[in-house]
This record gives C-alpha cells, structure tokens and sequence, in this order.
C-alpha cells in the first residue's frame, strides 16, 4: 500500500496499471498517426469513445479496489474536469486559426501538448494536495477563485489569450531561432548549419501556456472533490487525454451550445460553496454540513445535461435576427419606425413607366398592389390541389381591367406574375406588352 497526500492507501498495483493504461494508450495514439493527416468526424468520434471508456472502466476498478466512496469522487473529478476542458476547445481554436496551423498537424501538437499537460498537472495537483493537507484555511481562496470565475462565466468577460504574446512563446523566441515557415510535420530543422525551431514548436508553447491558465479553476474545483492525490491526478488525466478526440469531433459544434457556459458557471459555483462548506466543516464546526461526492455527481450531471438541452432546443439567434432586435430597439428609443433589414433607404418610382415620377403619381392613377407568391410550405400543403390563376388588375394608362400576366413557377408549382404594373395586354392601351421577349407599342 503506497499512501500520497490523502487518506487512501493505493495498492502499487493499481499505480502501475494506470502508468501502464497511459502509456500504452499513448503509444498506440502515436502509432496510429505517425502519417500526417486530417483527422475527420468519425475518426475523432470512435477514438473519444474509446478513451470515455478507458476512464469508465478504470473508474469501475476503484469502485472494486478502493470503495464506494472513492469510486464516486473519482467519477465526479473527471466528469468535472471534463466539463471544465471545453473551454480548452476554444482556446485550441484560436491558437490554430493564430499560427494557420495546417489541420493536417493538429494532432500531432496536441498530442505533445498533452504530455506536457500531464506532467504539470501532476506537479500542479501534488502542491495543491500537499497545501491543502496542511492549510485548510486555502480552501477559502480556492473557493475566491472560483467565484471568480463564475462571475466572468456569466458576464461574457472571458480574458483575450493571444497566442503570440504569451510568456511560453515570448521565452522560447529568446532561447532559440523560430523561422516563419513550417516544415512538415518537424519541430527543428536546419538551416546554414544552425538549428531553428518551426512555428510547430511556438504552436506547442502555446498550447502548454493555455493550460497553465486553465490550471487555476481546474485544480481547486478537483481539490473540492477530493483531497486524495490518486483520485484527483488519474481523473485528470484520463480527462486531458480524450481532450483531443473531443476537439477535432466538436471543434465545429462549439457555437451551437451556448449554455454552456452558464452551466459551467453555475457548477463552479456549486463547487465553490462545497468548498466553503468542507473548509468550515474542519476549521470552524464538524456540525457544519458538507455536501456529499454522490450529491456532487448529480448535479454536475443535470447541470450539463441541462446546458446541452437548452443549447439544442433554444439556438442562438442569427446575426440577422440580431441586427433586427437591434434596430427595433433603435426605433423604439427615437419613436420612429424600423425598416426590415436590408431596406432601400430610397423609395421606389411610383407612377407608370415613360412618366416623370418627381412631379408626383397621375391623379387618376390606381394602387397596384403585387400579386403575393405564396410560400414553399403553402405550396406542399397544396401539392395535390389545382391553383387557379390570380385575378385581374386595372392598368395604370388604360384605367381597364386586363388579366394579369403569370406563369407557372417550375418548382413551386403556382402562378407567379412576371410582369408588373404598366405590362399592359390590352392592345389599345400605350403601354401595351406581350411579354419581356416579344415587346410592341402602339403608335398614335
């Protein structure tokens, strides 16, 4: 039995199946895509479903070896850690699309971008363990953090990461030569004898210095889940690696959820409460309540099952329907009225063709209005039913009422007007047409 930092006691057995689950699903992943190439839906799907797997039954093992309330904590950390990596998605996106990273290499920086994760997530989680044990009273600042974050979460008022000022690639500029140009799939290559780095490297850097940020909400919200380093590293690490098949199978479904983060606003929360409760429970009163791993569960459960309901049955409005809420607020405040989007300021010429529209319509003139074309769903409703030809109109010269001039559209199936106001058939009339094609006018 090997005992760090916690309260349970590991058998080395099962430290050394985890080092060994890694390892060898590592080098399989590496094997698998030793040959460059876009990694497509399917692919990213069926490998994220195996690494969901490996965590569950690796998850069933600590059920079986260390307990029920391991087990539940164990789930709890990774689903957790889970939920809090999706915003990674996003910032592996904006690191791509900075460096114009071919998709055909993605994976390849992800996959060093993994390990490195590993190993300081590990460094990261030891201290924070190693503190906690011995200072209770940070729990407090945790939760501080945490509340933090939340209130960003929820008001929009996430921190701009721009890859190419971070720290990690500001000091890997100044240890060695980084050329403008990739070079495949290479990290270093050599040019006039002297060794450079290829933006694949920066692109690397990047990507560990975004974790390193992500680190400072990720690791107090585990550490309220548990306070045992077997626990909360094995979670986290089986959660960092299906990162990578989670973002090449979501990286173009990431716009439609967004609830999620409010959901994951309102779990940060709730872990920050939970914080403040186990910190009081030690320090303060063991009458304090403290909310239970399984308790925990659920609500993370709901919580993002919620967001993903609501981000499906609820989408976000387009950018038109936005422009229009704004013009309409617009109008409301000026007490004019609001134009449909993409309106011509200028209104259209209302007299007959031929006549000076700027000295005003003839007297005698009439209202045309334009035949309406009914709608693609009106028009499946009716698909078995004859459609009867649109009524006459007066014409604007002549003062007579003459049929109006329509044609049966191709692929809706009714009659649609092809010629408007002044498109006279009646041959006694000035402006008499046959058509657009076959044009005649009557000489008086």
């Amino acid at each position: 039995m090997v005992r760090v930092f916690g309260v349970l006691e590991v058998p080395l057995w099962l430290w050394g199946a985890f080092a060994a689950t890694v390892v060898v699903s590592l080098a399989v992943d590496l094997m698998s895509h030793r040959t460059a190439h876009v990694i497509r839906f399917k692919e990213a799907a069926a490998w994220s479903g195996l690494w969901v797997s490996l965590a569950l039954i690796f998850g069933a093992t600590v059920f079986l070896v260390l307990g029920t309330t391991a087990g539940t904590e164990y789930m709890t950390a990774w689903l957790l850690e889970k939920s809090l990596s999706v915003d990674n998605l996003f910032v592996f996106a904006v690191i791509f699309a900075y460096f114009k990273v071919p998709r055909a290499y993605q994976h390849r920086v992800l996959f060093f971008g993994v390990i490195g994760a590993l190993v300081f997530r590990g460094i990261f989680l030891s201290l924070g363990v190693a503190v906690v044990s011995r200072f209770t009273a940070v729990l407090f600042a945790f939760a501080g953090v945490l509340f933090y974050s939340t209130y960003k979460l929820l008001k929009d008022e996430q921190e701009s990461f721009d890859p190419g000022k971070s720290f990690a690639v500001r000091m890997l500029r100044k240890v060695i030569p980084v050329r403008d140009e990739y070079a495949g799939a290479k990290f270093f290559v050599k040019e006039a004898g002297k060794r450079m780095a290829t933006p694949l490297l920066a692109v690397v850097a990047a990507i560990e210095a975004a974790d390193l940020i992500f680190a400072v909400d990720s690791v107090p919200a585990v550490l309220a889940v548990s306070d045992d380093a077997f626990i909360v590293y094995t979670s986290n690490a089986f959660a960092i690696l299906g990162l990578r098949a989670l973002y090449f199978m979501l990286a173009g479904l990431l716009d439609r959820f967004h609830y999620l983060n409010k959901g994951l606003a309102i779990i940060l929360a709730f872990i920050g409460v939970k914080l403040i409760l186990q910190a009081s429970h030690k320090m303060i009163s063991p009458d304090i309540p403290e909310i239970p791993s399984p308790v925990s569960l659920a609500v993370i459960v709901l919580v993002l099952a919620g967001s993903v309901v609501l981000s499906i049955t609820r989408p976000a409005p387009t950018d038109a329907e936005e422009q229009t809420d704004e013009q309409k607020n617009a109008s409301e405040a000026t007490g004019q009225p609001s134009s449909p989007p993409g309106a011509d300021a200028r209104e259209p010429p209302t007299g007959p063709p031929g006549r000076d529209t700027e000295s005003g319509p003839h007297p005698d003139q009439q209202e045309v209005r334009p035949l309406p074309v009914p709608p693609v769903r009106a028009y499946r409703k009716k698909m078995f039913k004859v459609q009867r030809k649109p009524k006459t109109y007066v014409c604007p010269a002549c003062k007579k009422s003459v049929p109006a001039a329509v044609h049966r559209h191709k692929s809706l199936g009714v009659f649609v007007p092809v010629w408007g106001p002044g498109a006279c058939q009646n041959r006694d009339c000035p402006d008499f047409r046959l058509g657009p094609s076959r044009k005649h006018s009557r000489s008086r």
